[in-house]
This record gives structure tokens, C-alpha cells and sequence, in this order.
């Protein structure tokens, strides 16, 4: 939700010389959109967690009799061997994958978002208040 929101700002902002960008390859470009930290809708915000949370379960009800299998950002970044389970899972050569994208979002959830204490308060008691204490920082 934070990349989300902080890529549909630079999409008027143009932070980078004029130009939109939602990947970067460089250490430079990542840092000045990381500059940017977004304000999270605590109004609308578990409205928000519930409706993805359902349109992943129609996903995976959906394709249920096709063969897939589940795998998150995280999870390859964090485990190259998954790397190689996708490409065997796809029946492809097993080559040695590196992606020249710059992770722009380092620090931890609470330093890249405004108002980080409403969002607190919002998910606190509720079933996403894992995501407050969850480490993205890859």
C-alpha cells in the first residue's frame, strides 16, 4: 500500500527530472522517491485491507483446479533458491536471475509513513495488526 501510494504521488509529482518512475536503477533516483512518505486513509484503510484480502481469495478460488502456486515478493528476495522452484514449476531452464531494480523503500513501515501513530491506532486489535510489526526491509 505504501509503494501504491507513493507511486500514484510521483505520477503527478514527477519527482525524478520531469519523469515518472515506479522502478529505478539506481541508488540516487531510489532515495528521492523514497523521500516521499505517504499519508495513509485511516478512515477507509481495514475497508481497504478486507476488499484485497477478498479479491485474493476470489483469485485463488478461481483458479483453484489450475496449476499455480503461491509465492510473495518477500519470499524471493529473501530465498534465491525460490527463484529456482518458479522455473521449475514454469519447466524452464534453471538460469541464475538478477533484476537491476534498486529497492527504493528500505526503512522500516513506521519512518516511511506520515502519519504512522494513526495507522497504529487503525490496525491495532484488528486481524492486519501483524502488518505493523512486519519486516519489509530487504
Amino acid at each position: 500500500m505504501v509503494s501504491m501510494l507513493a507511486n500514484s504521488y510521483d505520477q503527478n509529482a514527477k519527482l525524478l527530472n520531469g519523469t515518472h518512475k515506479s522502478h529505478v536503477h539506481s541508488p540516487k533516483e531510489a532515495e528521492i522517491l523514497a523521500s516521499y512518505k505517504p499519508t495513509v486513509n485511516t478512515t477507509t484503510l481495514i475497508a481497504n485491507l478486507k476488499q484485497i484480502q477478498g479479491m485474493t481469495a476470489n483469485a485463488l478460488e478461481y483458479f483453484k483446479s489450475t496449476r499455480h502456486m503461491i509465492l510473495f515478493y518477500e519470499d524471493i528476495i529473501k530465498n534465491q533458491t525460490m527463484l529456482n522452484d518458479v522455473q521449475d514449476f514454469l519447466k524452464v531452464p534453471i538460469m541464475d536471475l538478477h533484476s537491476r531494480q534498486v529497492k527504493i523503500h528500505k526503512a522500516p513501515l513506521s519512518l516511511q509513513v506520515e502519519n504512522w501513530s494513526d495507522v497504529e491506532k487503525a490496525l491495532k486489535g484488528t486481524p492486519y495488526e501483524s502488518f505493523l510489526h512486519a519486516d519489509y526491509k530487504i
